[in-house]
């Protein structure tokens, strides 16, 4: 190994170490290789930066931010969790699956775990406790739960995955739904395991098909936002861009006009605070490009690519690896980060193994989701913590049960990828 490489790599490390914010590791690691390892003016990175946020692709994460905080401020969120307790809230741990359902839908429109967990979890894990619930199985459930928002479409990886990549978008958001319904059927089916082997927590009495029928009538709305969402992205009425546009404006005219639980004077509140969200996103993205930069100049990726190659022959060896790797950078790099930085990485080395770009994109998604619930860095753990007064190794421990589903089923997309893309292919997008 190089001594440039070395020292790039101690420098990222011991920033991070230092809780130096990951953007200004990323950016600060590729100026001092600028300067140190390169001829080339510090320019060169000045223009990579802005040329980073100047891409049309980042429209659509930018307004599905800002239709998760219309969402969470009005009363959508709301309606979602009494629609999914009316539906299964009756059933033993009835209460747990209705907040991994609600999980689900909330994902299904904002693309963002910590907002999931946020609107989601802030709720849920309260009323768990209230009805008898175990505290553990509460906080777990409600920590794992939410990768649910970047695993169901629209995700803010995928995006930006595709963005990297150039492939097909909405193929992509396609993959996503399988995972994501087996993820939900593997932890309700834990919910209801656990419930029949620990009596004592308040059942909720079977609904009537009239209750049913109310609790659907008010959360029709906000049910109706991801048909809108999916059924106009796939049925080509309009662009995954253009149908973020029409959820913010959906989500914003449901909140004031139709639940009224929004007033006018809130809705700047929620811009400013969206804008404050992108432009932390936007800053990752800025960071994460200049590094990429560097790399790219110093021919990183593929003196990676061809030591792998080199040194693995078999696919299924390779995606194990990758795997693991993955799932260790997850404890210690957001998401968005991780992708920008490793797509370009492993991107090269796929055709080599004859693996999908695509569901290669929803191995990273998935992998680096569960991040989220693996410590020292995973961001559910602290809010999870922070909304329940638990300490992180006591929420690490509550989750286990829960990830380990989730890596049961990246295990099974892993090796059985026609599992996923069947869905892409059936609907007729280019996903080969």
């Amino acid at each position: 190994m190089e001594l440039s490489y070395i020292v790039i790599l101690v420098v990222l490390l011991g920033a991070m170490a230092a809780t130096v914010p990951v953007f200004l590791c990323l950016f600060f690691t590729a100026v001092i290789g600028f300067i140190a390892f390169t001829d080339l003016p510090l320019l060169v990175l000045a223009q990579s930066l802005f040329r980073s946020m100047d891409k049309f692709a980042l429209v659509v994460v930018l307004f599905f931010i800002l239709c998760g905080n219309i969402m969470t401020s009005g009363s959508i969120v709301d309606k979602l969790i009494t629609f999914a307790n009316a539906v299964v809230g009756w059933l033993p741990g009835g209460l747990a699956m209705a907040g991994v359902l609600a999980c689900g839908m909330f994902g299904a429109i904002s693309g963002s775990t910590v907002a999931t967990v946020v609107a989601i979890g802030g709720f849920m894990i309260p009323a768990l406790i209230d009805n008898k619930y175990d505290e553990r199985i509460a906080i777990g459930c409600m920590t794992a739960a939410p990768n649910l928002g970047v695993i169901i479409p629209p995700s803010i990886s995928m995006i930006l995955y595709s963005m990297i990549s150039n492939c097909s978008l909405e193929g992509l958001f396609l993959t996503g739904f399988i995972p994501g319904i087996l993820i939900m059927g593997g932890m309700c089916t834990y919910a209801y395991l656990w419930a029949k082997r620990n009596p004592g927590f308040v059942e909720a009495p079977v609904p009537t098909l009239g209750q049913v029928w109310d609790a659907f009538k008010k959360g029709f709305w906000a049910l109706m936002l991801p048909v809108i969402i999916f059924g106009g992205i796939f049925s080509g009425a309009f662009t995954a861009n253009e149908a973020a546009v029409v959820a913010c404006v959906y989500a914003l005219v449901v909140e004031l006009f139709i639940h009224k639980s929004m007033k006018f004077q809130d809705v700047k509140k929620v811009m400013v605070n969206s804008a404050v969200t992108s432009a932390t996103l936007l800053i990752i993205v800025a960071g994460a490009t200049c590094f990429g930069r560097y790399l790219t100049l110093e021919a990183i990726p593929a003196k990676i690519s061809e030591a792998v190659v080199g040194s693995i022959t078999q696919p299924w060896v390779f995606l194990i690896t990758i795997n693991i790797l993955l799932l260790i950078i997850g404890m210690f790099m957001d998401i968005i980060s991780a992708t920008l930085i490793l797509g370009p990485i492993f991107l090269p080395m796929l055709s080599h193994y004859d693996i999908n770009v695509v569901h290669f994109g929803l191995l990273m998604t998935v992998n680096l989701a569960i991040g989220y619930c693996t410590p020292p860095m995973g961001v559910n753990l602290y809010i999870t913590g922070a909304l329940a007064n638990k300490d992180l190794i006591y929420v690490s421990r509550a989750v286990l049960p829960w990830i380990t589903i989730q890596l049961g089923v990246l295990m099974l997309m892993t090796y059985w990828p026609s599992a996923v893309l069947w869905l892409p292919r059936l609907v007729g997008w280019d996903v080969d």
